[in-house]
């Protein structure tokens, strides 16, 4: 029979055992179980989705992938030092994360919560963010890691989460949200809204957000767009007319190239008195969905693709204030605005045109710098299958490499009649010098990477 008083030491022994194997538990925890990219993969979907939904421009939709990506870097860069090197220094006004407080964190998972703490402050559908990433928490609690890992895990990540948000508060995009709205000049050579809904000018003061790697917006100026002239067989006249007259000779496999490439966030259409509008990924979103591919293929960690996604965000940020700055300055008019008043009335292009200047080409700007930076990351003749658009109803397409890919969305802006072939010529050329820029300037991983892509 057992007394009260043996009863209360059994309890008492029972209860210090369980303490101690619920500490050794702890201790011998495995922290690498929280190891698989799909983690992350999955919490970046979740943000493009978002981006799709709430409709954000371009560029705005480049920041929006940057800030949350470099969070996550960071953290990784921090607890990895033998394997990445930090941001700081390398990038614009960019200071130490906080230190943890806790030795209980782990990396991995406070990279993934810093993204998603981050990326959920710059979205407007908060509630339908939270309920996407219901399949990460659902995924992290599979792997049975200890409530105080999650716990130290989740405040670490808040706190770096905080740093770089406050961060981000400088860089003048809210500043800019409160500046006056491009206003339109009436001369032929300047841009003017298009139709169908004669939208106002996206984003006119982007060129003075803070940059990451590049110096200025204007450190990759192209050369100046061709100039005005309407006469039959000047330069730009050509150019114009180049742009009606491959319009109307599309064969199917230059459509389906256009198309693929379209990336409009906001496709209106209209039937009779009806308006209704398709949502799509932006051209940034494109090249992050080839850098979820490409990270696939090559069988990368989950630090590696972090790595991958920040190295293709900052060079695609920075593209786009460089190609930005480039559009608002030289405020060159699209074809069909010309087409329609000198040519012919009914002209409209395959695809619609987007409601900001011409020159340069963004997609050729973007594509190019992204492609330099993958191809720096995986190496060049990189075999894949494109099949990003498949879900926005388009058939995947097989490159041979990144930059085989960038000139083919390049061209593409041609075939959709919404760019002159200076536009695209002259983008390509920036782009790849802001690519090779960041690859020249910014360090990430500390062993080697893949061959170098050669400097055009």
């Amino acid at each position: 029979m057992i007394t009260k008083s043996r009863f209360f030491l059994v309890l008492v022994f029972l209860g210090v055992f369980l303490s101690l194997n619920s500490c050794q538990y702890f201790k011998s925890f495995d922290h690498s179980v929280v190891n698989d990219p799909e983690l992350f993969h999955s919490s970046m979907k979740t943000l493009t989705d978002t981006i799709v939904y709430d409709i954000f421009s371009p560029p705005v939709a480049s920041r929006v992938y940057l800030y949350p990506t470099i969070a996550a870097y960071e953290i990784i860069a921090h607890f990895y030092p033998e394997s990445y090197y930090s941001l700081v220094g390398q990038i614009n006004e960019l200071e130490t994360i906080p230190l943890p407080q806790s030795d209980q964190v782990n990396p991995n998972l406070a990279a993934l919560y810093a993204f998603n703490h981050v990326g959920k402050s710059l979205i407007f559908s908060e509630d339908r963010y939270e309920n996407q990433l219901n399949q990460v928490k659902k995924a992290i609690k599979k792997l049975r890691v200890p409530s105080r890992i999650i716990k130290a895990s989740r405040e670490y990540a808040q706190d770096v989460a905080n740093h770089i948000i406050d961060w981000a508060d400088d860089d003048l995009y809210n500043q800019t949200r409160t500046w006056p709205k491009y206003t339109i000049l009436e001369p032929d050579q300047y841009w003017k809204p298009t139709p169908p809904d004669y939208m106002d000018g996206i984003e006119p003061h982007w060129k003075d957000i803070r940059t990451m790697v590049i110096d200025s917006a204007k450190q990759f100026d192209p050369k100046p767009p061709i100039e005005f002239d309407l006469a039959e067989g000047s330069p730009f006249q050509q150019q114009l007319w180049e742009v009606y007259q491959v319009s109307k000779e599309l064969d199917q496999e230059q459509v389906e190239i256009a198309k693929f490439w379209d990336c409009n966030p906001y496709v209106t259409h209209h039937r009779g008195h009806a308006m209704f509008a398709t949502k799509k990924i932006t051209p940034g979103g494109h090249w992050i969905g080839i850098t979820a591919i490409a990270t696939r293929q090559s069988n990368s960690s989950f630090e590696d693709t972090i790595n991958a996604y920040a190295n293709v965000a900052i060079v695609l940020f920075d593209a786009f204030i460089s190609c930005w700055e480039e559009k608002w300055d030289t405020l060159v008019v699209r074809p069909e605005t010309l087409i329609n008043a000198h040519y012919d009335v009914q002209w409209t292009p395959l695809l619609q045109t987007p409601p900001f200047p011409e020159y340069t080409s963004g997609h050729s700007v973007i594509s190019s710098a992204a492609a330099v930076k993958l191809t720096d990351l995986y190496g060049d003749n990189f075999s894949y299958l494109d099949t990003v658009e498949v879900e926005y109803g388009l058939p995947a397409r097989k490159f041979n490499s990144f930059l085989e890919a960038s000139q083919e969305a390049a061209i593409s802006r041609l075939y959709g009649g919404i760019h002159y072939m200076m536009a695209i010529e002259e983008g390509v050329t920036q782009g790849l010098e802001i690519g090779n820029f960041v690859v020249d300037r910014l360090q990430t991983k500390k062993v080697p990477l893949y061959a170098q892509v050669k400097k055009p």
